[in-house]
Order: C-alpha cells, then structure tokens, then sequence
C-alpha cells in the first residue's frame, strides 16, 4: 500500500487557457513535456518516507568513509552510499532535492548506523579497560622491584661482610708465612747477588769486546760504502753531463732553426723600408759630421785658452822681473795695455764660441725629433711584424691545443672504460666470493658432520689477496705514484708532460709481458698441481697390489707406454731445439749452452737404459729364487700364459710373472727379509740401491726437461721481442727512405731524443729507487743506532744498579711517564677482542660524538706499533683480519645504509692514512712536522692499499645498492604521477583522466617532498660519519643517473604520461631537484648534468610540433636523446584536449631525415643499472695521531698508549 505517486503540476499560460477554455489532453500533455517549471509532489499511500540529501548526509555520515567524504557533491557522495549499502535499485528513488525509501529501508539504515555506533564504544571500552590494568601492573611491578632490591642489598651486606672476614684472616697468615720464609730468603739472596756480580762482569766485558769490534767494522763498512757512493755518484754524473750535452745542442740547432726563419723575416722587411732606412743613414751621417766639427772646435778653443793662459802666466811672470829689476812706470802700463788686449781678445772667442754652442744644439734637437719619428715608424713596422708572426704562432698553437684536448678527451675515456672494467672485475669477484660463501654453508647443511664447525662469514677469499707479504719499492707502487700524480696534475696538464705520458706507456708494456709469464707459470703450476696427485695415486695403487694384481699389471704397462710416449717427445724437443739453435748461429754462447744440455741428457738416458738392464737382470734372479719357495700356487688362471716383460724381447711364464711381481711387492713392504736370496743380502740391498737411484734419476730428468722447456719458452719470448723490434725499426727505415733528406735528419733527431728520453727515464727510476733504498737504510741505521745506544745505556745504568747493591740497600726509582706517540700497543692474544669490539660489534651511534673516522685512526696506531717493533707477521695478520671483519660485518648489514656509509669512511680514511704516512714524498707534501715524524719506518704496504681499495670499491657498490633499493620504489609516482603544480591534475590527456588519477590515490604513491626527504637523509648520514665530499658527490652523480634512467624508462614506455602536463610537472620536479643539489653544495658533482636527458624530454613534450621550423628546434635541442628515444616520445604524445592536434607522420619522418646524420646508440631504454666508475681521491688529514682520545664506551682497555 505505501506506493508513491508522483504528479508533475506544470504552471500553464493565460494565453493558452485563453485558447483553450476547457480541458484539453493533448495540451497538457505538450505543457508536461515542453513546460519550464516542473514541480515535483510526492503522494504516498502509507507513511512517507522522504529524506533530504543534507539532512541524509549528515545522519548517515557514520557509514560513509572518509576517502567518499574528501568530495565536494554531496549529492553523488548520498548516491554511492546507498548504492554501496542497498543492492536493490527498486527501494530507493533519487529526487532533485530528496531521497525516496520504500517501508523497512530508514530502519535498516538505522540498524547499521547502530551498529557502527556500538563497535566503536566497544574499541573505546577496550582501550580504556587495557589502559587501567597496564597501570596496575606496572604498579604492582615497582613494588616487586623495590622490594627485591632491598632484599638483595641485604644479603650483599651479609656477604661482604663475611669476605672482609676471611681477607683479614688471609692476611694475617700471609704476613705470618712471609716473615718465616723473608729470612731464609735474605741469605740466599746475598749468596747469589755476590755469584751474579762476578759472573755477570765476565759475560759484561765479552759483550763490550765484541760490541768495539762491530763498531769498528761499521766505521770500515761506513767508509767502504762512501768510496762506492761517490764512484757511483761521478759515474752518474758524467751520464748525466753528456745527456744534457746532447739536450743542448738539440736546443741549439732548435734555436738557430728559428733565428733562421726570423732572419728569412726580418729581411723581407727590410726590402720593404729600404727607403726609410738610407734617410736614417744620412741623418745618422749628419749627425756624425756635425759631431766631428763640434769636437774640432772644441779642441781649437782648448788650444787657444791654453797658449792665452801661457801667455798671461809669461807675462806675468815678466811683469814680476821687471818690477824687481827696473820698477820702470812705462813698462807696466804698456804691459797693462797688452794685457788688457788680450782680455778683450779672450772675450771674443768666448762669445763666438757661446754662439757657435747654440748653433750646435739647435741643429741637434732637429736631428733628434727626426730620428724619433723614425724611430717611432721603425716600432710602429715591428709591431705590425710581431702581430703577424703572432697570429701565425696562434693558429699553429690552436690546432696544437684542439689536437691535445682531443688526444686528452680520449686519454680520459679510455681511463675511464678502464676503471670501469676493473670495478665490474671487482664487483663480479665480490659476486662470486658470496656465491662461494653460499655453496660452502649448502655443503656444510648437507654434510652434517659432527664436532667442530667452522662458520663461513669467519672465513674470506680475501685473506688469498691479502695474503701478501710487506716488501719494498714495488712496480705497483710505482704506477699508484702515477696515478696518483696524473689525478693531482689533471688530465691536461699530464698529457701535456711527455716524461709521465713515456712512464705510463712504458709501465703498461711491462704490465703486458707480465701478463703473459703469469699466464705461463699458472699452465705450468697446474701441470705440477696435476702431477703428485697422478703420483699419489700411482701409490695409493702400489698399496692395493696384493687385491688387484691384474689392474694392477695392466696400469704398470700403460705407465711403460707413456714413458715412451714421453721418451719420443723429449727427442721430438731436442730436434726443434737444435734446428733452433742452428737457425741462429748469432748467439754462439746461446749454442754453446744447448749442446751441454743435450749432452747432459744423453748421459742422463744412457745412465737410466743401463739401470734399466740391472734392474731385469735382478728381476729375473728374485723370479728364480720364487720359484724354488713356490710362492704363487694359488694365482687365478685368468691371466694369459705368455705375458712378456716391458722393454725386454724375452718371454715369460704367467706363473713366473704373478711370483716375480709378489716377490717385488714382498721387498717393498719388508726390507728384512732380503738374506734369504743371498748370504749377506747383498742382492737385495743393491736392487733397493738402484730402485732409488732411477727415481733420483728421473726426477732429475723431470727438472731438466722443465727448466728445459722454462729456457725454450723465455728464448721464444726474447725472439718475439725481438721480431716486434725489427719490424718496428724496418717500417722506420722504409718510412725515413720515403722522406725528403731535411725531414729524414728531423726523423732522426726526433728518433734519438725518444731513445735518450727513454734512457734518461730508466736512469731517473733507478735514481729514485736507489734513493728510497739509501732513505730506507739511514732509517733502519738510525734505529739500530738507537737500539745500540739504548743497550749500552741500560747496560751502564745496570752496572751502576750493582755497585750501588753492593754498598746500599736496592731504592726503587720511579720512571717517568713519556708522551704519547700516537701508537697503541696490544698482545698478539688481544687481537680477536680489538676486531670484535672495534669493527664486529661496534654500532655507528657508539662513536657519533668522537672523531669522525675513529676506528680507522685507531687501526692505523696499532699498525705503526707494529712497525715500530719491525713485526711483519702482527703487521700482516692485523690487517687481514681487519679486512675480513669489515667483509663480515657488511654481509650481515647488507641492507643498513648507516653502517654501510661508516665502514665505507673508515675504510677510505685508513687507506688515506696509509698514503699519508707511507714515507712517500708526493703523499707528504701537506704534512706538519708532527705529522712527519707518525710515518711508517721498516715496512712499505703498498699492495696492501691496492687491497683496501678494491674493498672501497665493494662498499660503495654495496652502498649505492641498498640506496637505490630505497629510492627506486618512489621514483616513478613522485617524478611522473605526483601533482606537484597545483591545477594541472584536470589537465589530464583524453581517455586517461579518471585512470591516472586512481593511479595516484593508491598507497604506493609517493610525492616530490619524500625523495627530497630521503636524499636529505642519505646526505646528512653520510656527512656525520666523516665520508669524504668527492665520494659523496659522487654517490649522488650515480643517484641521480639512476633517478633519471628510471624516469625516461618509464615515460618512453607509457603512452598516458606522454602530455603537456606532464612535461611542466616533470620540468618543475627537476628545477626542484636541482634547487637542492644548490643548497647543498653539490652543483659541481655533475649530478646536474645526468638528468639533462629528462630535462630535454620534458621541453620536447612542451615545444610546438607543427612546422619544419619546430623541427629544426627539436632537433637542436635534444642533443642527450637519441633518434629512438626523440622518436618514440613523439609518437606517444597525446594531446591534452580536443582543441590540440596530434603529431602527424610528416613531422616525425621531417624529424627523422633531419636526425640521420647522428651516430646514435641502437638502444632505446637506458641502462638504470650502470654505475660510473669510482675514484679515491687522496685527502691527507690534519688531525696528528697523539691528539687522540680513546674513549670508554669501546671497551678496549688492553691497548696501551706508547
């Protein structure tokens, strides 16, 4: 009965009432379908049941989830919900502004409203009810406690009460026993302090006797060895004398060559200003002439002024005499007059010679600005000379500086693939020693043997690597030298330096040939592997002859046959060798060689023949003494009844073989026994004689064949050498023949100084090496120099000690504690505790407020410890079980970046350490004085460096493994499927919109701000624990490569990506990425410009696609993606609207034609797995090793400060 009804009233017009003035069916019915206004009324014949959508909303917003409640339509929110909840379309209606429920439905709904009520107060009830009991327990707990500890501390009183009891009654008798047996100890003592003082004086003045003779033979050795120094040094330096002779005047002709081309030069310019250059001469020759007469006038007016001055001095001199003699008046006047003449004469010559002065000066200031202007013409013509010689020596010096930047692009390259390859060789070996681990623990599972068992992450295959002992100067040194030396010069810098370029080149040759004799010696090593175990077999056989006789038999025979076999190879040999050696009639010393070795080998294989025919001949006597005690009676008759003995023509019976051969095997198990063939067993000991000499014999023979075949394969090497050379210096020959004769002589030359260079490079690494060997030996001097001093001082204090024994009572002297050393000392017992409480069982948190680096300092100081004591197996066995700890404790942390990134610094600080104070100077060039003096004295551990820096190599990869295993999940919902820009999530491609957003909405979905966040974690844990920022930088280079990889893997892969949208959120996302790398200093890692691929495909998906114009850009804009990749992103492109278009065909194949010039990659999807090849850079530390501070909490007590 409770049926709705629903009528639409529908307001009609006037008009239309006016047209129709009664009832009209056809017009209602129009008005009901076309009418504006329809006004739903409810009729019902029950109860109604209407809801309203809010008033529905907030009732039942209990039943609704919160996910359904994030939408703004509440309308379609009431939809979904009763969708959801009643599964009959039929009990429900939906109105514009209400709900309809047929009878029972409002109820139902109430019922799971209830219900969703009363679940919800019983979680309150639960949670409530749990918290009040936790309370009382923990209450009940404390008072358990306390009264416990109350209890506990009485029964410790108790205790220590009745220790302190039985300690005093302990001392008591101590004291007691100790008078009783202190005398009868105090007359021995003086008994044997008077035997020990003479006895010891005797032994005392021995050790001095023979202490003055060592010293006097160091002083004949010291003077020795400085006579053969200084002829050594003299013999160097006339070596060297004549190089830079030969260096020198090859600089000279350089020179003259050049003076040559600038005389060539400088004349062409003279035929051009021969003009310029007769105006300067004539000039010049004026001047010249001018000059010539002013000095003639000069010198005319000095004659002048001389004979006046005469003159006066004359008349004066008259004057005088005159007024001495006469005193005449007259005299004087007239004298006056002619002297006043004379005045008046001088007058005039001054002046004229004043006027001729200024004639002079004038004329000379003339020439002057003359020259100068000629001068500056002159300059002005050289400038222009210069610039053009300059700008010809540029373009000579920028082709010379493009070749070297290629010739260094390549160099870097190839140093590149070449880490690279060996970083993959390490990280397969890592691979491969885990796999090995694994197979070792399935063995063990499977074998379950009882007792002892080893465990397996105790044991490492590097211990074999480590496994080397601490030796001098090494060649591994000398390239780490190089290396080191290339990485602090730069790329450019060291293509550039000819000396280390010849070094290196030199060094991978002796790489090569070294290659090669360690594959040689690994084929003959298995040979010799091979050859005792066919041996112990062979006598595993003879034990077993008495079980097997016939197998037995027929083994010896097959033995025979390959003696044979063997016999014709080792003639076959010496025919080679002697056609060799006959093609070679050059090296008659060689020759000389080979024939005594032949002929050694005849006498040797005649010897053994003539054993041989003893050895049967015995044989048939131990047969004939068998038969006479018939011995082999109860054989098997299986065995044929003539079988013939090896290397004999004689037949025998099958019986006499099976005794003959029981008689053998009875004289190799008992030696007693031999008697009964003769009286005095003479037989028998001379058979066992000759047994032994065949095997001495033929082990003899084996020696020589191997030292043998060892001289053939070293001859054939030299030969190859050899070859190569001859060849090498024929192509020279055949190419210098082609050449003009001034470039032959430039050949020639340049030939020379290459084998000079070489020369002098040889001569420079003895040097070198001669001088690490005079240092290494003023250290060890000055340590035994110390050691004898130390001797000899504790020596006297010791006599002294006696005589003041003998006069006084014994006083105890307090030492002096010394400053500490920077060493720790250790027993070699406490070396499984150091490892474990300082690399097995420490936790980064321990030592987060030390030092950064702690245990690698502290290994370090243990390890010069060790040195200084000169200790090679403590130096050895520290740090191969130091290795191996770090390999444990990463194998089981293998998903823990925290400890990862610890051990990685440790590891890298303690290779430092060893670079920082090895003694070598390039390593040493930032150390103080303090730090000097921490360097390692007796031992060079160069090789065990290159082992701690294959094992930084593995930490890292296992690094960036547990780093990429954290960031791959996040990668692609945060770069791609994440709203960074607020607004764009609408602007969705067609037909993807509602499936990209439920893509999002999931619980795998990451955002922008949770990769930051890791990548701020990963930076912060790394900086704490004291990583070095190249090694950092580096770690994020590779995240980033991989982040990027990741990102344009997926984006070629999925076509609903491929938008507009897409392109600014992707861009957006990178400037993000690249923001932080700013902010944290890494903008020079090159992490930027991994991702400039995802940067250039997220222009591409913003650009315009239309035109040939278009094309063009793309094509210049897109130089990190290949064709494939430029290609594909175009054809999944899907446009954001129906208002853009789609990229058409033409334009992909426009940008195709424009794209076949590049030499593209054939691959599509990036590699994410690469990983770029890491280096070490060498990073001395300023912290000195005394400046250290141990600290408690690693319980490593039993080290002592030295």
């Amino acid at each position: 009965m409770a049926e709705t009804i629903m009528v639409y009233i529908v307001k009609v017009s006037i008009v239309q009432f006016a047209a129709y003035p009664c009832f009209c069916g056809v017009v209602m019915v129009y008005q009901v379908a076309v009418g504006g206004a329809h006004i739903p009324v409810f009729l019902k014949l029950g109860s109604l049941l209407v809801w309203s959508y809010h008033d529905f909303f907030n009732r039942y917003r209990v039943l609704m989830k919160k996910r359904e409640i994030s939408k703004n339509d509440k309308k379609l929110i009431c939809k979904t919900l009763l969708e959801n909840l009643i599964k009959d379309p039929d009990k429900f209606q939906f109105g514009r502004t209400k709900i309809f429920f047929r009878a029972g439905q409002v109820a139902y709904l109430e019922k799971l409203r209830a219900d969703k009520f009363r679940a919800a107060t019983i979680m309150i009830q639960k949670t409530v009810r749990g918290w009040l009991q936790r309370v009382k327990y923990r209450r009940m707990r404390n008072a358990a406690i306390t009264i416990q500890r109350y209890t506990r501390g009485h029964l410790a009183r108790r205790l220590a009460d009745h220790l302190r009891k039985t300690r005093a009654a302990i001392i008591f008798q101590k004291q007691y026993r100790m008078l009783r047996i202190f005398h009868a100890f105090q007359k021995i003592r003086k008994a044997t302090i008077t035997i020990q003082a003479f006895t010891r004086g005797m032994f005392v003045r021995k050790i001095y006797h023979k202490i003055l003779l060592e010293h006097k033979a160091t002083i004949i050795q010291k003077h020795a060895r400085a006579w053969l120094a200084r002829k050594q040094f003299l013999h160097f330096k006339c070596a060297a004398v004549v190089i830079q002779c030969y260096f020198r005047r090859m600089k000279a002709r350089q020179e003259l060559k050049k003076l040559k081309i600038e005389a060539r030069s400088a004349q062409h310019l003279k035929k051009l200003n021969i003009g310029m250059e007769n105006k300067v001469v004539q000039l010049q020759r004026k001047i010249d002439d001018q000059n010539k007469e002013y000095m003639h006038l000069n010198e005319q007016l000095s004659a002048l002024t001389s004979a006046y001055a005469t003159d006066v001095e004359k008349l004066k001199k008259e004057l005088e005499q005159y007024r001495q003699n006469q005193g005449d008046t007259n005299q004087l006047v007239n004298l006056k007059k002619e002297i006043e003449s004379l005045r008046l004469e001088l007058e005039k010559s001054h002046s004229e010679r004043k006027i001729i002065e200024d004639t002079y000066d004038k004329e000379k200031d003339l020439l002057r600005k003359r020259v100068s202007d000629l001068e500056e013409e002159n300059a002005l013509l050289k400038q222009e000379k210069e610039e053009l010689n300059n700008r010809i020596l540029c373009q000579s010096e920028d082709e010379f500086a493009q070749n070297t930047v290629k010739e260094n692009l390549l160099t870097k390259k190839e140093l590149e693939e070449e880490r690279s390859r060996y970083q993959n060789l390490v990280k397969e070996y890592s691979r491969l020693e885990q796999r090995y681990d694994n197979l070792r623990d399935e063995m063990t599972i499977i074998k379950q043997t009882p007792g002892h068992r080893r465990n397996p992450s105790n044991q490492s295959s590097l211990e074999s690597d480590s496994n080397c002992p601490s030796v001098s100067t090494s060649e591994i040194g000398d390239t780490e030298d190089a290396i080191q030396q290339v990485e602090d010069v730069g790329l450019d810098k060291a293509a550039m330096d000819m000396t280390l370029f010849l070094k290196l080149q030199k060094r991978v040759r002796e790489l090569e040939q070294e290659r090669k004799k360690l594959q040689t010696q690994l084929e003959k090593k298995k040979s010799q592997l091979l050859y005792p175990a066919v041996k112990y077999l062979f006598n595993e056989m003879d034990s077993d002859r008495d079980t097997d006789l016939a197998y037995n038999n027929l083994k010896r025979q097959e033995l025979e046959s390959e003696n044979k076999k063997l016999k014709n190879e080792l003639n076959e040999l010496r025919k080679t060798i002697v056609d060799r050696v006959t093609q070679n009639n050059s090296s008659s010393d060689v020759q000389d060689s080979y024939t005594l070795l032949l002929n050694q080998l005849k006498s040797a294989n005649e010897e053994l023949e003539v054993r041989k025919e003893e050895v049967l001949i015995l044989r048939a006597q131990i047969i004939k003494a068998a038969q006479q005690k018939d011995i082999g009676k109860n054989m098997d008759s299986n065995i044929n009844t003539y079988t013939s003995w090896p290397n004999s023509d004689k037949h025998v019976d099958a019986e006499d073989a099976i005794e003959a051969y029981h008689g053998v095997c009875q004289t190799n198990r008992k030696t007693e026994d031999w008697g009964y063939l003769n009286e005095d067993g003479e037989l028998g000991l001379a058979y066992q004689g000759l047994k032994q000499v065949a095997r001495l014999l033929e082990a003899q023979l084996q020696d020589q064949r191997r030292e043998h075949e060892e001289e053939v394969e070293t001859l054939k090497t030299q030969m190859e050498t050899l070859r190569e050379e001859m060849e090498k210096q024929q192509q020279a020959f055949f190419q210098t023949l082609q050449l003009p004769p001034e470039a032959q002589v430039e050949f020639g030359i340049q030939q020379e100084i290459a084998r000079l260079t070489n020369e002098n490079l040889d001569l420079k690494e003895l040097l070198e090496k001669l001088e690490k060997n005079e240092k290494k030996l003023k250290k060890q001097l000055k340590i035994y120099m110390k050691k004898v001093q130390d001797f000899e001082a504790t020596q006297a204090t010791a006599q002294t000690e006696r005589r003041r024994h003998e006069l006084t009572r014994q006083v105890t002297v307090q030492r002096k504690e010394k400053d500490f050393q920077g060493m720790l000392e250790y027993y070699k017992e406490d070396e499984p505790l150091l490892i474990r409480n300082l690399i097995t069982d420490l936790k980064p948190q321990t030592v987060s407020a030390t030092v950064p680096c702690l245990p690698a300092y502290i290994l370090y100081m243990c390890i010069r410890h060790a040195d200084y004591i000169n200790d090679d197996q403590k130096v050895h066995s520290l740090l191969t079980s130091t290795i191996n700890g770090i390999k444990k404790v990463l194998k089981k942390h293998n998903d823990d970046f925290q400890m990862t990134s610890f051990w990685l610094a440790n590891t890298c600080r303690l290779l430092h350490c060893l670079k920082q104070y090895s003694g070598d100077t390039g390593f040493m060039t930032q150390n103080t004085a303090k730090q000097n003096e921490h360097c390692l004295k007796n031992f060079d551990l160069t090789e065990y460096r290159q082992v701690l820096s294959d094992l930084s190599i593995q930490i890292y990869q296992q690094l960036f493994k547990i780093a990429e295993g954290m960031l791959q999940p996040m990668i692609v919902s945060a770069m791609l499927e994440s709203e960074s820009i607020q607004g764009l999530s609408g602007v969705k491609p067609m037909g993807y919109r509602n499936r990209s957003s439920s893509m999002v909405d999931g619980d795998n979905s990451y955002s922008l701000d949770a990769v930051i966040r890791q990548l701020n974690t990963f930076h912060s844990i790394m900086c704490d624990q004291g990583l070095d920022p190249e090694i950092i930088q580096q770690v994020f280079k590779q995240l980033f490569y991989m982040i990027n990889a990741v990102t344009l893997n997926n984006l070629l892969l999925r076509k609903d990506v491929c938008s507009w949208s897409t392109g600014m959120q992707l861009r957006y996302n990178i400037s993000q990425l690249e923001e932080w790398l700013r902010g944290k200093n890494l903008q020079q890692s090159g992490a930027a410009e991994t991702v400039e691929p995802l940067i250039q495909a997220a222009q591409l998906l913003q650009l315009k696609k239309k035109t040939s114009e278009d094309a063009e850009a793309i094509c210049s804009l897109c130089t990190s993606l290949s064709t494939q990749q430029i290609v594909k992103i175009l054809n999944l492109y899907t446009p954001v609207n129906e208002f853009e278009e789609r990229v058409t065909v033409a334009f992909i194949r426009n940008i195709q034609a424009n794209l076949q010039e590049r030499n593209d990659p054939p691959q599509l999807l990036l590699d994410y797995k690469y990983m770029f090849p890491v280096l070490f850079p060498f990073s001395p530390s300023s912290i000195t090793m005394d400046s250290i501070h141990i600290p408690a909490s690693l319980n490593l007590e039993f080290l002592n400060e030295v």
